[in-house]
């Protein structure tokens, strides 16, 4: 039974009757179409046109593109529909995840090393007000995993961090910040990302503990912000084998690795029953390998709603996916039942936005006046204010810090990024913060590396000789040549990574541009992004993490490195990954 009356919805008598008479106005097909969230990729409005009248989807998703034209997408989008749309986005850190021109507030690791909750309401409060003005009306945000494992290449700076009640403070005011600018938030990725060290992008991962630990830990998150009145949830392809087996004893060992996604005991039992949510729960991208690889995907569309999912996020092909669940339908693998029980959701979240009066109003998307509001001067100024207080210094036991040209003018810069080009913007960006400052910097172009084979000729190309030359030099040489060498690591995490670690350029155990010589020359590196880089530099004795390789962060390191400004940031997660020989 659903209350529409209760949490998440709260509608009142009218806004149901529309509930009510819009799913039994609906043909079967109809009805099916609303399950379906694809992936925009056009503003054509032919194609537009098929998606939301031909198949009829209940949302859709748009990647970031330039605000005037996701504006006008959105307006045609919702000017065709009978039924409006949930218009997604993920603006997980801010307007820049619907609107190339919106305001970033880096990432949500960064809100929360401010160790101030205000900071996370302002990123959800900009997320929200700025996708609102292009008619977004649902954010997949604020991320909730709690950041265990630091090997996981995909959570570690979208989280939080690994506390849960830092967790919930900061998503708590992400929420106020969303809901003050009528925008619906999907809590995501349940039963929880950050146990397992691998992605759920290329494989189903695992959520590992026991009942207890994820009570205490992920339930305790998950309960707080459902009772908040959180009005989504978006499910991972994540297992959790211990509540699978507590809520269905004769699990075989296929059902308990079977992911939240598809899997009735996480659905049902867990997050609609022990937890009590009553609002609308999305599926994570079904392209992702974590639910592709978990059954037939004829049966695996149809399952997901059959087991407790309102809402299909993504396709492989659309039109295959809705021919799949028609099928399910005809097979009995999906009751109607079931599927107007999902429908009713989907139209009640839709409800509770007051997206069915907007759609008589004609206000489903504001006017291009409210384009200015898309990374205005205030929110810039908000996140500006992030960065500055979000630096942390892990550690300084060389009592390195500050720095100044007088002492070590010569730097060498060395940019460890999956990018190994010398111009890239990011080298460029330090390598002018640098030299602004009076530094004389040489920068390490990683591109080139030395064989076996190189060592059998005595024809190296000049590139290849220097980058010899630097390999063998001796100490002596090395100190003679610079006084500081910077590296600034930017392995940023995204998906579909099996890792985020250190990879040096190096040749028989040589160095190469490993930090080898940290007895021999100052070392400095900083961290613009994966926080946990000491696990594979711990020789590094001043070690900066930064969150974010975005301008306001690179110059905020640099006020603080050359002592003009104080580090405020408190990490929120161990950047000694619990291994007391990396301090």
């Amino acid at each position: 039974m659903i209350d529409l009356k209760a949490n998440p919805f709260y509608l009142s008598d009218e806004d149901i009757q529309w509930v009510e008479n819009m799913r039994n106005s609906m043909t079967l097909e109809e009805k099916a179409g609303q399950v379906f969230c694809p992936m925009g990729f056009t503003g054509d409005e032919h194609v537009l046109r098929h998606l939301v009248n031909e198949v009829g989807v209940g949302g859709m998703m748009y990647r970031s593109d330039f605000a005037a034209n996701i504006r006008k997408t959105h307006e045609t989008i919702q000017q065709l529909a009978k039924v409006p749309l949930l218009l997604a986005a993920n603006t997980e850190a801010g307007g820049d995840g619907l609107a190339l021109e919106g305001t970033s507030f880096g990432i949500p690791m960064a809100v929360a090393a401010t160790d101030d909750p205000e900071n996370a309401y302002r990123m959800g409060y900009v997320a929200a007000k700025e996708g609102a003005a292009l008619g977004m009306n649902w954010s997949f945000a604020p991320i909730v995993d709690i950041d265990m494992e630091f090997h996981n290449p995909i959570t570690n700076v979208r989280t939080f961090g690994s506390d849960p009640d830092r967790v919930i403070a900061n998503a708590s005011r992400y929420m106020d910040g969303a809901k003050e600018n009528g925008v619906a938030v999907s809590i995501k990725h349940f039963p929880g990302d950050g146990v397992d060290e691998r992605d759920q992008h290329i494989l189903t991962s695992v959520n590992s503990l026991s009942v207890e630990d994820w009570d205490r830990t992920y339930g305790k998150v998950y309960a707080a912000l459902i009772e908040k009145g959180a009005q989504t949830v978006m499910v991972g392809h994540i297992a959790q084998p211990a509540y699978t087996a507590a809520l269905k004893p004769d699990a075989t060992r296929e059902g308990k690795l079977l992911p939240a996604s598809l899997n009735p005991a996480l659905l049902t039992g867990l997050l609609r029953g022990k937890l009590g949510f009553n609002g609308l729960i999305c599926t994570d991208s079904t392209p992702m390998v974590g639910f592709t690889t978990a059954m037939p995907r004829e049966k695996a569309i149809p399952s997901a709603i059959a087991e407790g999912a309102d809402m299909i996020l993504f396709n492989k092909d659309l039109e295959e996916d809705f021919g799949f669940l028609m099928a399910g339908l005809k097979n009995g693998i999906l009751t109607e039942a079931r599927l107007d029980e999902a429908v009713t959701r989907i139209l009640a979240t839709k409800a509770a936005l007051g997206l069915h009066k907007k759609k008589s109003d004609g206000t489903l998307v504001p006017g291009e006046e409210r384009l200015g509001e898309v990374g205005c001067a205030e929110h810039k100024a908000w996140a500006k204010e992030v960065a500055e207080k979000s630096i942390s210094l892990v550690k300084d036991t060389q009592s390195l810090l500050p720095i100044s040209p007088e002492k070590f003018r010569r730097v060498y810069l060395n940019v460890i990024q999956k990018d190994m080009d010398p111009a890239n913007p990011v080298v460029t960006r330090w390598k002018e913060l640098f030299e602004k400052e009076g530094f004389e910097v040489t920068v390490r172009d990683r591109r080139g590396a030395i064989t076996v084979e190189d060592y059998m000729t005595d024809q190296l190309t000049p590139e290849k000789a220097a980058l010899m030359h630097e390999i063998y030099r001796s100490v002596g040489e090395a100190r003679k040549a610079y006084d500081l060498y910077v590296y600034i690591c930017n392995m940023e995490n995204a998906s579909n990574n099996t890792t985020l670690r250190l990879n040096w350029n190096v040749t028989f155990g040589l160095g190469d541009d490993a930090p080898w010589l940290v007895q021999e020359v100052p070392v400095l590196m900083i961290s613009t992004a994966y926080p946990y880089h000491l696990f594979d530099a711990p020789m590094v004795k001043t070690y900066i993490n930064a969150y974010s390789a975005k301008p306001d962060f690179c110059e905020a390191v640099m006020e603080r490195i050359m002592g003009r400004a104080e580090f405020t940031g408190v990490s929120p997660v161990d950047p000694f990954c619990g291994k007391e020989y990396l301090r």
